[in-house]
């Protein structure tokens, strides 16, 4: 139901110690993929800003950090699966000696709803616009969005695309979740260089060709051509070739 934290940068944004001009207009700060997991699930953060309350938070993780050393020394621990062996004989023991009474019997825990879908909360979400060729570009990848029954274009709309942890993408417009498919590459945009004339100015350089550009220059380009003895350029007035 809670989560009793300190004030690490994976719960809040601490970028300067100001509030952008999105977070001022909408009266909270902007939360972190973790923060935003957090508010969706229903659980309350709450975080130490004392020095008091951050001890009782490190209290715990000092006590394993020191006590467990000294542990697997004793047990003469040299692997992995011996380390946890000591470990979960370690653990009751120090419940049992250390124990803390709730001050509500019960679990805590909260069941979700039958509609909860996991795959779309434990995720990474982002936001963003999708283009007038009603395509979204994330990263390396293009996801060209499918007309449904109620839009047939989401151009200019704003949408989260979700990656989720098996590296799939889906997109979502106000909590539904949009047919998309991969888009073709995006055509690269054909531009008129500038070069420099003599004189110091710049001028429009005429397109050549549409061709790719790799053939053109692997082309060879012809040497000059040199006429044969008896070509008639060779012939003197007298009619007589030379050499």
């Amino acid at each position: 139901m809670a989560l009793y934290h300190d004030r690490h940068s994976i719960f809040e944004h601490t970028e300067n110690g100001q509030e952008s001009l999105e977070e001022q207009l909408a009266g909270k700060k902007r939360p972190t993929q973790l923060g935003r997991l957090l508010e969706e699930l229903g659980i309350t953060s709450i975080t130490s800003y004392s020095p008091q309350a951050k001890g009782r938070v490190e209290r715990l993780w000092g006590t394993f950090q020191d006590r467990l050393v000294s542990e697997l020394r004793l047990a003469g621990t040299d692997s992995k699966d011996a380390a946890n062996r000591v470990l979960w004989d370690f653990l009751p023991r120090f419940n049992v000696r250390f124990p803390v009474p709730t001050a509500q019997p019960g679990s805590a825990y909260v069941k979700p709803d039958e509609r909860f879908v996991p795959e779309e909360v434990f995720c990474f979400k982002y936001e963003r616009t999708v283009g007038i060729d009603n395509v979204v570009q994330f990263g390396e990848y293009r996801l060209q969005i499918m007309p449904n029954a109620e839009r047939t274009s989401y151009a200019r709309a704003r949408v989260q695309v979700h990656e989720r942890m098996d590296g799939s993408l889906a997109v979502y417009y106000q909590g539904h979740c949009l047919v998309s498919q991969s888009a073709p590459s995006e055509a690269r945009v054909l531009r008129t260089r500038k070069y420099r004339m003599p004189d110091g100015l710049t001028q429009d350089m005429p397109s050549i060709s549409a061709k790719p550009l790799e053939p053109i220059l692997a082309r060879q380009v012809p040497g000059p051509v040199r006429p044969s003895h008896n070509h008639p350029w060779r012939r003197h007035a007298t009619g007589f070739a030379t050499k």
